[in-house]
């Protein structure tokens, strides 16, 4: 006997269309997805509930002009002055420092993993570069603190009177953190790109360079987008690294990189020790320095999204 068709006709028994009856399993899986939202949203309302009333209350004492555009930063000393533009700066340096290391090597461990790696070597090297993701910051910093800073002194050519705190030890140490960022969220995106365009630049006699440079990465370049402001992200709000190898003072702006300086998290965490009293001006000074550093990171997550959409790449 013939089986019932689906397609329908006389005599033929005919399946239903209509969605079935739900399952708990999937009620309770879309239950737990809308709770992981919902505290995400929640964790950054409170972050903006936290800051706003010790930042308001600082502002009311100090001009925000004064704070945004005073280039000196002592509110622990007699003579005190509330301009963020120190930390600030600190922050910018290490910043692009911390970039400078980052991007090429990253983007390069990227291609070779995507492009040139064995699948065999693929599957051995990409766990161990993400495993260097895990290591503490502390280890970080303790690292260029004491090896990285004396092996400057000693190997590069005038470089002899580096401070025992700098901001281009902690800057090259933050760089070497982020680089297994980069490079794995690269090398998803680069491994996302549909074989095709490949064979199509193979068949019009591409080398491999080529491929890789032309073909991949411009159709990956949404996710090395993402890479990247992520990289920056944490290199902005890492605070264990710079603490340690790059300085707790910055009373003025100072853009040499071989004099040490405290960017913004490095001032968060030396004035949230405790020998500040709580509720006074110096103490809510560690607010207003975590609103700003608050709104930065929120405007290079908006600027993120926006270039992610305006670059991404749809393949069928």
């Amino acid at each position: 006997m013939a089986a019932p068709s689906t397609t329908g006709g006389p005599g033929v028994a005919k399946r239903s269309l209509r969605r079935g009856r739900p399952r708990p399993v999937d009620s309770a899986v879309k239950v737990l997805l809308v709770a992981a939202a919902s505290v995400s949203i929640a964790t950054t309302l409170g972050i903006i509930v936290a800051l706003a009333e010790p930042a308001v209350e600082f502002f009311r004492q100090v001009s925000i002009v004064e704070f945004l555009t005073g280039t000196s930063w002592t509110p622990q000393f007699a003579d005190k002055h509330y301009g963020v533009l120190p930390l600030l700066v600190a922050t910018l340096e290490v910043m692009v420092i911390a970039l400078v290391i980052a991007v090429p090597l990253g983007l390069g461990s990227a291609i070779y993993l995507s492009e040139y790696a064995a699948p065999r070597s693929r599957k051995v090297l990409k766990p161990i570069l993400e495993l260097l993701a895990g290591v503490p910051t502390v280890v970080y910093g303790f690292v260029a603190l004491a090896a990285l800073n004396p092996l400057l002194r000693d190997h590069v050519p005038g470089l002899g009177g580096l401070e025992f705190q700098n901001m281009l030890v902690a800057g090259i140490a933050m760089g070497i953190m982020i680089v297994p960022t980069v490079a794995s969220i690269s090398e998803d995106a680069m491994s996302a790109v549909p074989q095709s365009l490949r064979e199509g630049a193979y068949a019009l006699a591409s080398s491999r360079m080529q491929v890789a440079t032309r073909v991949v990465v411009p159709a990956a370049v949404s996710g090395i987008v993402a890479a990247v402001v992520l990289g920056i992200s944490r290199a902005v709000g890492e605070t264990m690294i710079v603490t340690i190898a790059g300085g707790l003072v910055s009373n003025d702006v100072d853009a040499n990189p071989l004099h040490g300086a405290a960017t913004m998290t490095a001032y968060i965490a030396n004035i949230a020790q405790g020998d500040v009293p709580v509720g006074t001006l110096d103490y809510n000074t560690v607010f207003a320095v975590g609103a700003v550093l608050f709104i930065f990171t929120f405007a290079l997550n908006a600027l993120s999204i926006r270039m992610v959409r305006r670059f991404r790449e749809v393949y069928e």
